[in-house]
Order: structure tokens, then sequence, then C-alpha cells
């Protein structure tokens, strides 16, 4: 958009008209509260009722309907998959909800949206259809606040316009319990195999550390109030399948234009709006060196201003822009080009020290529970170095014959860590198949 330099120097006109609509940041705004027809709730029970098998996916247009949503997955034993932005809508420790889907998903959400017959989207404008049941296969009812959302990605038979919680209060009555629970103990009992596999995965070897192990080892200590944000890379691959979010704790990423460089930003945004919770940021060192290091001298400038100091930094530094190195063995066939993809090594945990700020390097594995109790203690801000394997895959649970065929012909043209990559692959993706048998 282009202003005319001279445009502040002409007269101010009012408007013919008053100004009737009250700004959202005014003291005491309500938004409007809108449900659906009655007539369409009630054809919306009839298609849930009549389903045996039913799932659910959440966005984050639920996030204000959460009690209203587990009320309705207990009475239709449904499974209930969060969108990325929905993380936080769930808590991970529900046992029926199976995390996140899509590219980044989970095993147990691919597995509830393939032998689902019947669909409630909540929330939710999740666009990769190919992650949703196959057209035809199920009966879908969809709830959303903007019309314009509804029936876009999916099918779906029954449209509700209106508020998520209004709407599903509404929607409640109308339901019958399902009295056959086949369907929920199958969703629980691969819910419960997911979470098995993923400590498997994040305790494979690793040269020096496992990733995964950096999300898994916060799981146990994760404060209930804290809120957590992830950057674009590879965080956000483990952010989405390996860390358990808690009921109170709030999550976000950019999971629209996927931006790079937003994970401390938003942990900042996050400690102004919310200076007395504990904020954590899981960011590559690819997306430090573009602005989150400059980023902690505001971080220094304002830490002073919040009640509770903490604000950690949980650096994945392997010296690598890895998930773009992985989408080009993956979705290419094309080898790691060194010469655009290696990263300088820096020390972000040095950076922060010279603020005066605290900075933990952390090069083994067995170092990184006690680190994580040293930052969620300290008195200070705190950036957590922690030397990352470069060659530990972000697997899909439901990858496909393309990918890993891309992937292979990467190895062939001679990617310059193929060994490592097919070791810890396999040795990755070994750990998944060993849960699914004992299950």
């Amino acid at each position: 958009m282009i202003i005319p330099s001279d445009l502040q120097e002409e007269d101010y006109e009012p408007p013919g008209h008053a100004f009737k609509n009250v700004p959202s940041s005014a003291p005491g705004y309500t938004p409007p509260v809108t449900r659906a027809p009655e007539e369409e709730i009630g054809r919306a029970a009839e298609v849930l009722n009549a389903g045996s098998k039913v799932a659910i996916l959440v966005g984050q247009g639920a996030r204000a309907a959460a009690p209203e949503v587990i009320e309705v997955a207990e009475l239709t034993g449904a499974g209930v998959a969060k969108a990325l932005l929905g993380k936080d809508v769930l808590p991970d420790d529900l046992p029926y909800v199976t995390g996140s889907i899509g590219l980044l998903g989970t095993r147990p959400s691919y597995e509830l949206m393939r032998d689902c017959d019947t669909l409630l989207i909540v929330g939710s404008n999740f666009p990769y259809t190919q992650f949703l049941p196959p057209f035809g296969e199920a009966r879908g009812v969809q709830i959303d606040l903007d019309g314009r959302m509804i029936g876009m990605r999916y099918p779906t038979e029954v449209n509700l316009v209106g508020d998520a919680a209004e709407t599903l209060r509404a929607l409640i009555p109308l339901l019958s319990r399902k009295q056959v629970r086949s369907w929920r103990d199958t969703v629980e009992g691969n819910v419960a195999r997911w979470w098995s596999t993923v400590e498997r995965q994040a305790r494979v070897e690793a040269d020096p550390i496992n990733p995964m192990l950096l999300f898994w080892e916060l799981n146990s200590r994760l404060p209930q109030n804290a809120i957590v944000t992830a950057d674009s890379g590879s965080a956000a691959n483990w952010y989405a399948r390996d860390l358990k979010i808690r009921a109170g704790v709030r999550g976000s990423l950019s999971g629209t234009p996927a931006t790079m460089g937003p994970g401390v930003p938003s942990a900042i945004g996050a400690k102004f709006g919310h200076p007395d919770r504990p904020v954590i940021a899981f960011v590559g060192d690819g997306a430090m060196q573009m602005n989150g290091l400059a980023e902690l001298i505001t971080i220094k400038r304002y830490c002073a201003q919040w009640a509770d100091p903490r604000l950690t930094v949980a650096v994945l530094h392997n010296n690598d822009l890895n998930q773009v190195t992985w989408e080009l063995r993956a979705m290419g066939g094309a080898p790691k080009f060194e010469e655009s993809q290696t990263l300088p090594d820096v020390s972000c945990a040095g950076f922060a020290r010279s603020l005066g700020l605290e900075g933990i390097e952390v090069e083994k594995p067995e170092a990184i529970g006690p680190a994580w109790d040293r930052a969620l203690a300290a008195d200070r801000p705190v950036v957590l170095d922690v030397h990352c394997d470069p060659d530990i895959p972000p697997i899909p649970p439901h990858t496909d014959f393309e990918q890993l065929k891309d992937v292979a012909e990467a190895i062939i043209k001679g990617d310059p860590d193929a060994i490592g990559v097919v070791k810890k692959g396999l040795k990755t993706k070994a750990q998944e198949l060993f849960t699914r048998g004992k299950g």
C-alpha cells in the first residue's frame, strides 16, 4: 500500500454516519454469539447418532468449546484429533485424544481418519484432504463461526454456522450415548501404543543428542500454566508429535503461513500478554541466526518487567537448515546441498551469557533433564543450547512409497550424511513397528 506523504496535511471530514461497532479491545466487549438453526442441529444429531465409528477433528476455533467437545466425545465414543493450531484445545493425557493430524501428525490420528465412518469438524480449516477420511466413506458434520470455511475441505452433509460452544451445547441433549464402546477401545489402544512409541523413538541413540529427547524430557516437567511456542523448522515436527500438552497450557506456532523465525518473537509477545506465566520457545539454530539472537537483546531489555522472569529458548543446534534438508530428500529425491544447508557454528548459550541472561550448553543426552530443571527454576530468561543430531529423520507414521523412494534416491545420489540417515532412520521406524507388534 502506497500513501502520499502529504495525506496527513488534508483536512479531516467526519463521515455522515455514526460508528456503532464496538472495538474488540474495548473494556467489557462481548462478541456476538450465534448458533445454528435448531432444524440443522437436529440433522447433525441424526448423523452422529447413526455412526458407529465417530471421529472429531478440532482446530483453534474450538478452543473456547473444550468442555463441550469432551462431552460430545464421551457420548459418541469418538476419538479426537487436533489440527496443528488446535494442539492446545484438549490435553494429550485424555486417552482418546490422538494428537496432531497431517504430515506432522501421529499414527493414531491417521488411523482415526482412515477407519472412521462419521466425522465431526469443529473450528478447523485443516486443508490437507489426504489426511481426512476418503471421500464417500464417512458422513460429515462441520461447525464453524465463519460460513466461508464450511464444506471447503470435506463434503460435509450437515453444516452448522455458529459459535462452537453454543452449537455443541444445543447438540449434546440430542445425542444418544453409544453403548458399544469397541471403537473407543480401539482408539485408546492406538493412543497408548503411540506414546510408548514416542518414548522409544526419543531414546534412540544419536550423535550427540536425539532432538526428540529434548521434547520428551519436558513432558514430565512442563509447568501447568506454561505457554509454548515453536518455530517452523524441524522443531515443529517434534512439537506436534512428541510434546504432551496439559490442561491449562497454551501453545502456538506459525501454522498457517509457516513463517520462518516466529518462535522467539512469539514467546516475547506471550510474556507481554501474560507476564506471570512461564514461556518456552523451541527454535532451530537457523531461526536463531536469522533473528533469534537479536531478539535475545529484546528479552534482556524487557525481562525485568515480567512478574515471572522465566522465558526459556530451547535451541535445536545441529548446524543445518534441517527442515529444508529433509524436505529436499523426501519430496525431491535431492541429497543435502551443503553449500546452502550447512550453518556456521554459533554458540547461542554464549551469546545469551554475554547479555547477562543464562546460557546452558547441552551436549549429552543425560544432561537434558537436569538442564530443563535448571531452566525452569531460573530467576532470569535462559537459552538451552542443545547440540542435536541432524540425521534423526522426521518420518511421518504414515509414510507413503513415493516419500521413501525419494529419500532412497537422495541417498543414492550421494547425500553426505547417507550412512547416518539410513542407520538412524531404520532405528527410529523400528520403534514404531515394535510397539505395534506388542499391541
